[in-house]
């Protein structure tokens, strides 16, 4: 069977299974596997190797953007959708910045996601409509935004922090030292100028990161 084959990584099953009935009436388009976590989303792609990977980024464990990271630093020609319900521009600037070669909201029609796999399966970047205004704002977010300051790994730690995990289940998470993850929360709370875990929380909630 040929046409574009597609890795679908979700935690829902019922968005999982929205999109597959999607992509069966869609003649060019399949779905070749499916992930509910990060570390699945790893596995399944260096075992059947899709021509896309659409991802979203609220999954557990490591989540849907340390997962991308993970596939491109594996495969450099990985091609990966984005699909969130994260409208801003802190995550669009992070998950392009990761290689990402698409990003589009959750909320976006049926036919914006066959678009947007299209696109993206031919190697070129595709950006949902909801999201050009942040694409847009990008640059000047990225000069006033105090989370970008943050390197890639202390964005992760910072995103498992304020989702109230301890700094030990942040370790086990990211394969990391229990030590290592400490040290990481040190420079982000010194980088970022906040030494509780409630400010972080605050932050994450005007950056549109977690809801309040």
């Amino acid at each position: 069977m040929t046409g574009i084959r597609v890795l679908l990584c979700d935690d829902h099953e019922v968005v999982r299974s929205g999109y597959q009935r999607l992509f069966e009436s869609t003649p060019d388009i399949r779905i070749l596997a499916d992930a509910s976590d990060g570390e699945e989303a790893c596995r399944r792609y260096r075992e059947c190797r899709p021509d896309v990977t659409v991802m979203d980024l609220s999954m557990p464990g490591i989540g849907g953007l340390e997962a991308a990271r993970r596939i491109l630093r594996h495969d450099s020609d990985a091609r990966i959708l984005v699909f969130s319900v994260h409208e801003n521009a802190v995550m669009l600037s992070r998950a392009l910045d990761a290689g990402v070669l698409g990003y589009i909201s959750k909320r976006s029609a049926s036919r914006v996601m066959v678009d947007a796999v299209r696109r993206v399966a031919s190697g070129r970047r595709y950006i949902g409509e909801e999201m050009q205004p942040h694409l847009q704002q990008r640059a000047d977010a990225a000069r006033r935004d105090p989370l970008a300051t943050l390197s890639a790994r202390e964005f992760e730690v910072f995103r498992l922090l304020v989702d109230s995990t301890s700094v030990t289940e942040i370790a086990d998470i990211l394969a990391i030292s229990p030590k290592t993850a400490g040290h990481h929360v040190t420079a982000l709370k010194a980088k970022l100028g906040i030494q509780d875990v409630p400010g972080l929380t605050r932050l994450a909630i005007r950056s549109g990161l977690i809801e309040p």
